[in-house]
Order: structure tokens, then C-alpha cells, then sequence
């Protein structure tokens, strides 16, 4: 089985269980919950200072300050890589491979791997924000690998 994969669009579920978010999401999701929080802040304020029987001298007391939101310096406006893997387990009969590309937004790539009935199983895969993720799966037949014959060695006879 693949890697979990990293959601390679905001806004887009990745299909599947256990998807992992970017740390540019995360980085957006936590400057949304500080900007949320500061709002709400200052909304306590208010209703505690209206509930207030010295409404007027408890407004001029408390201070209104959004608090400070860090700055992601860490993104990339556009990310790019290429990695593949092959395993190939005579022992344990394990056969996989997988490879992927993003350039920006745009993801492509496949993985396949035998399943236990023996076929093979191979996903093309696609996101793009204006598609989504999108994948093809394709059953088919493992090809057999070609057995080459091996020629007995020579045997040296002993003249004696």
C-alpha cells in the first residue's frame, strides 16, 4: 500500500481514510482559530462591560488589542518534487512501486502492487484545483516474469 499522502489542495478531501494535512493548511487553520479567538475576546469584553452597572468608566478600562497572528514564512508559492520507489521481494513475494510528481498545484502519479489473488493492481492518479483528486484503478493480469533456463555445469573428470 502507498504512503499516506499529503492533501496537495486546500479545500479538497483527499479520498480515503487518514488524511494528512500540509503544514501550509495547518499554518492557515491556526491563523483562522487566532483570529477567531481574538474576535471573541473582545466580544466577552463588550458583554461584560454592558452588563456592567459602571458601564461607562469599565469601557474607557478595557483595552482592545487583537493579538499579535505570526507570519508563515515557511511557504513555498510553488512546491515541487518528483520521488518513485520499486521493491521487488523474491523472498517475500512483496511487489510494489509507486512515483509521484507536483508541480504547484498539480499532482500526478501512479502506485501499483499484486494483490493477494495475484493480479495486479495499478492507480493513476490526478489533483488540480480546479478537478480535485481523481484516480483511475486498473485490474489486471500479473505478467509473468520470463524463466530463464540454466545450463547444467560441466563436470571435470579425474584421469587417474
Amino acid at each position: 500500500a502507498p504512503p499516506k499522502a499529503i492533501n496537495p489542495i486546500p479545500n479538497s478531501p483527499l479520498v480515503g481514510s487518514g488524511t494528512v494535512y500540509s503544514s501550509q493548511s495547518v499554518s492557515r487553520i491556526k491563523s483562522i482559530i487566532m483570529k477567531f479567538s481574538a474576535v471573541f475576546a473582545v466580544s466577552v469584553a463588550i458583554v461584560m462591560v454592558s452588563l456592567s452597572s459602571t458601564a461607562h468608566a469599565a469601557i474607557a478600562a478595557v483595552p482592545v488589542v487583537a493579538p499579535a497572528v505570526p507570519i508563515n514564512t515557511n511557504y513555498d508559492p510553488l512546491p515541487q518534487y518528483t520521488y518513485a520507489y520499486n521493491v521487488q521481494d523474491a523472498l517475500t513475494g512483496d511487489s510494489k512501486s509507486q512515483q509521484e510528481t507536483r508541480d504547484g498545484d498539480i499532482v500526478r502519479g501512479s502506485y501499483s502492487l499484486v494483490e493477494p489473488d495475484g493480479t495486479l493492481r495499478t492507480v493513476i492518479y490526478t489533483a488540480d484545483p480546479v478537478n480535485g483528486f481523481n484516480a483511475v484503478v486498473q485490474r489486471g493480469p500479473l505478467v509473468p516474469q520470463a524463466v530463464v533456463p540454466v545450463a547444467p555445469a560441466p563436470v571435470a573428470r579425474v584421469v587417474g
